[in-house]
């Protein structure tokens, strides 16, 4: 190596070519004199040389002194000849960074040609200095230059930059942080995009797509005048991109995709991508779809799995039910996607992969999809990426002007808070949906992130096939309706190419209409078991009864084994003082020096479960230690910070524990949660919220999946959720997780819904929901106070025998012969008349506590009331107001179980708007005037 001069940092700064902020610029050159440094001009391998005389070549070091150039004063540059060329180098690596950075905003990506941004003044020549003159001007290039050479003239760089970037694919990317995702991207658009070419084949495959999705819809549409199906048509090349994504997916490993989607287009993936029988399609429009109990759902809202056949093996498709809540799906399916990769032991997320196909409008309007973002790279959320597909009609609904439809200027601009790339495409080119739908699995595969590709395209007919759309869009309709459709448009290409002959495209769609005539699939399917090794069987848990009884007792000895290991810390781990204190306490439980409290027996229900072979997902805001400071299923070590989790460590054989302390979402994780439930049986998942309150955040959730899903779509679920509840004078939003609510939900035993009042309860509860084979949602008012009240106390024996129950009796020994009143109620509020009941030594009334309020335990509170035959008075007890709580549920079937003689009445708080009074005093005196009320009524 040949001798160099050292110099500083300023000296070099004077170098007329760090002028002009081509920092940029400099560092591509010097990763092209790293990869090969014969590849520059001699002077240039003699410049780098010099900024590393002492052989420190690192990317970091010359980066770093790239990054000071800004902050350095300049000088003027001279003006000799290598001056100039160099200066113009510099203008050139300008151009170039603003056609990366802006091109997408001059792309052609409107099929109707009515919207294109406002011109970026960057992307203009004479912005950077260059002029007509200029044009034939040779410049070293690399990624710009015809095959074979390393040169070009500004003309070519510019004609290449206009295609590469302002054609018809506008790509975002320079937002992304991560310089090797940029330079990744930047050499597939610069070399793979800019010479994208199809074999005679490949565009055949593409032609054929689109005659099959505009075959489907012409068929229908005359087939069913006038009938509903959310078309397709305008939106025509998502069939040839999404059979891209999985041609290409299953060539990079993928064996399994899920897609979440709304209405338009549904049918045609139903058909022609999943491969559903047109004939099962047919009879739904015709009224002669199979009836079942259930109630059914539209048919552009249902579900289907199939097993397609590919060149690569056999692939697992799966289109998830979607409600008309459109953007909700998408966390579903994100969690339907992460529960089948554990399945799979699919740590790398290569096999099973999602799509979320979107609309425009609700794709920038709902923030579900914020939150959807937001996970999707977080540790026990992340399922590897997923591939948006944004159907952007440019109208949203029938918005009049787009512009009131977001504040952003592209829907997709919501994607940024991720910097996932988005590449905006026209949908009437589909050789570019195609590079993009390649590009995005690529993108997937390697970087195992989200990435968006917003389809732009345009709705053939209105909202739906009755809609008038000219009501409120007559221009851009007038363009529509003469433009012929995508596959015409593709036909006439390929053509004038003599790539086809101008008769093929009506016989590929004849044959396609002879296909749908049979009614039979029309896409190839598969006959391979291989996927079957990796599905989850619901057969186990169809037509059962949920009065099954089932032995959740674990023997007292197994549960002191079970207890010492969960009290076993490393060497020196030393715990925080209220935690010490807590452990200790467990270890008195645990030798009988104690009663049992609340957080002891659920972590050792969770202990069980897994020793049994169960595995489990506790998932929540603050779910590792718990809101009210009970669980601490986690342990921090306050030296080192160090994490212990006991639960993990109580043998080799035992099933995993996955404990999550979530984002502050109850919507997208919440929906999460579900979707992994609903694709594993045999997984305890439990979701709680912080406050039993915030649930409400997550109302469409419970709504349109977690109380519905079986009735609609056959889909069964056995997602537990925990909602701290009870009156505590914490005001409205921190005592009600809207028992109410839950209650007005269940029909036909949908979900069960339970208030366990004692740590025995919880453990065997627990156990029973996954021991029993009966797998139905399960909601739970979760105690606060009762955490720690030294009256909700348990004994060992109590979990060692017994079983859930739906009713407790009374527990204490009264004469019932003696007894005027029977309060019924159920949670905490039964801990409050018991201390006055005790504080006025009365014996004249009993209580019984309905711990399961859903399904209604008519035998067993029919057996708790028997001894009571003589008694008038049976009250209704609870804290909440007349209004809300379980009152107006449980009055009907518990009037039925009274003689003629019995009369029900209520003590309560009067019905009131907001669930709590937000002042302590009035909350004390509400509380005792009820408690009063229920003891003296």
């Amino acid at each position: 190596m040949k001798t160099v001069q050292k110099r500083s940092m300023q000296d070099m700064w004077q170098d007329s070519w760090l002028t002009g902020g081509s920092d940029a610029w400099l560092e591509s050159q010097y990763e092209a004199w790293l990869k090969n440094p014969s590849s520059l001009p001699l002077e240039w391998q003699d410049y780098f040389q010099k900024l590393s005389p002492d052989g420190d070549v690192s990317h970091d070091n010359v980066r770093n002194f790239f990054l000071q150039i800004p902050k350095m004063p300049r000088s003027v540059p001279s003006q000799n000849g290598d001056a100039h060329r160099v200066l113009q180098q510099e203008k050139l690596a300008d151009l170039i960074a603003a056609y990366r950075s802006f091109g997408y905003l001059q792309a052609s990506i409107d099929p109707l040609d009515l919207h294109r941004g406002p011109s970026h003044p960057a992307l203009a020549l004479s912005w950077h200095g260059f002029s007509s003159a200029d044009l034939t001007t040779v410049f070293d290039t690399h990624s710009f230059a015809a095959p074979g050479r390393s040169s070009a003239t500004l003309g070519e760089i510019h004609a290449a930059l206009l295609k590469t970037y302002c054609g018809t694919i506008g790509i975002e990317y320079t937002h992304i942080s991560s310089q090797a995702e940029v330079d990744w991207i930047q050499q597939r658009m610069e070399s793979g995009w800019a010479g994208f070419t199809l074999s005679v084949d490949e565009k055949r495959r593409i032609l054929d797509r689109l005659v099959v999705a505009d075959g489907l819809e012409k068929y229908i549409g005359l087939k069913y005048v006038g009938q509903k199906r959310f078309s397709l048509e305008g939106g025509d090349s998502l069939i040839p991109m999404l059979d891209t994504i999985v041609t290409t997916g299953s060539e990079r490993g993928v064996r399994e995709i899920v897609i979440g989607m709304a209405h338009r287009g549904r049918l045609n993936v139903l058909v022609n991508i999943l491969g559903k029988s047109p004939a099962s399609i047919f009879a739904v429009f015709e009224g002669k779809e199979e009836h079942t109990d259930l109630s059914g759902d539209v048919k552009y809202h249902m579900g289907f799995s199939s097993d397609i056949q590919t060149a690569n093996g056999p692939l697992h498709l799966a289109l998830a039910f979607n409600p008309s809540h459109l953007e909700i799906i998408a966390p579903v399916v994100q969690g339907s996607v992460r529960s089948r990769q554990r399945r799979r032991k699919d740590t790398d997320h290569v096999q099973v992969m999602p799509i979320q196909i979107h609309g425009d409008a609700a794709f920038a309007g709902q923030g579900v999809v914020m939150e959807t973002f937001n996970l999707s790279q977080t540790r026990w959320f992340t399922v590897g990426g997923s591939i948006h597909i944004v159907i952007n009609n440019q109208v949203g609904f029938t918005i009049s002007n787009p512009r009131d439809a977001r504040s952003t200027r592209y829907c997709t601009d919501i994607a940024r808070m991720v910097e996932a790339p988005v590449l905006h495409v026209n949908g009437n080119d589909p050789e570019a949906v195609c590079f993009a739908a390649k590009l995005a699995v690529d993108y997937r595969a390697r970087f195992k992130k989200d990435i968006v590709l917003d389809l732009v395209c345009y709705r053939r007919h209105g909202h739906n096939e009755a809609d008038e759309p000219t009501a409120t869009q007559p221009v851009m309709y007038r363009v529509i309706r003469s433009l012929p459709t995508p596959a015409a448009l593709y036909a006439d290409k390929l053509v004038q190419e003599g790539v086809i002959d101008k008769d093929l495209e009506s016989q590929l769609a004849k044959n396609y209409r002879d296909k749908l005539d049979t009614g039979n699939s029309v896409v190839p399917l598969a006959n391979s078991n291989e996927v079957y090794q990796f599905a989850a069987s619901w057969q186990p848990f169809e037509n059962t009864d949920w009065k099954m009884a089932v032995q959740t007792g674990v023997p007292a000895d197994r549960l002191k084994v079970l207890a010492q290991k969960l009290e076993t810390l490393p060497p020196g781990f030393e715990l925080q003082m209220q935690v010490k204190k807590m452990m200790e306490a467990r270890q008195k439980m645990t030798e009988g020096e104690q009663p049992l409290n609340w957080g002891y027996a659920e972590t050792l229900a969770y202990a069980t479960l897994l020793e049994q072979g169960y595995p489990i997902r506790l998932c929540g805001q603050d779910a590792c230690r718990g809101t009210f400071f009970h669980r601490h299923a986690v342990l921090h070590d306050q030296n080192t910070g160090a994490v212990y989790i006991p639960l993990s460590h109580l043998s080799d054989k035992q099933s995993q524990i996955n404990l999550i302390d979530s984002l502050l979402s109850e919507e997208a994780v919440l929906a999460f949660e579900y979707g992994y439930a609903s694709a594993e049986p045999n997984y305890l998942t439990m979701w709680e919220a912080q406050f039993g309150d915030f649930a409400n955040g997550a109302q469409v959730v419970f709504d349109q999946f977690i109380s519905s899903g079986e009735q609609k779509w056959g889909r069964l679920c056995g997602l537990v959720v925990n909602l701290p509840h009870g009156y505590e004078g914490q005001g409205p939003e921190h005592s009600s997780a809207r028992l109410e609510r839950w209650l007005q939900l269940c029909a036909q035993n949908n979900m069960q819904v339970c208030v366990p009042s004692t740590p025995a309860q919880v453990f065997h509860m627990l156990r029973r929901q996954m021991i029993r084979p009966w797998r139905k949602p399960l909601i739970v008012m979760t105690p606060k106070s009762l955490l720690r009240h030294p009256e909700a106390v348990s004994s060992l024996e109590e979990l060692a025998s017994g079983q859930f129950q739906n009713v407790i009796p009374e527990t204490q020994t009264l004469n019932p012969a003696d007894v005027r009143r029977v309060v019924l109620c159920s949670g905490k509020v039964y801990y409050d008349l018991l201390a006055k009941r005790s504080a006025q030594k009365q014996t004249d009334t009993a209580f019984i506590r309905l711990e399961q309020i859903y399904p209604f335990p008519e035998a067993e509170l029919k057996n708790a009331l028997a001894p009571y035959q003589q008694v008038k008075k049976i009250i209704w007890c609870q804290e909440e107001p007349m209004n809300q709580g379980a009152w107006n549920f449980v009055r009907e079937p518990l009037s039925a179980l009274l003689s003629p003689k019995q009369t029900l009445s209520y003590a309560g708080r009067a019905a009131t708007a907001a669930p709590a009074c937000g002042h302590y005093s009035v909350h004390q005196q509400e509380q005792t005037a009820l408690v009063d009320q229920a003891l003296t009524g």
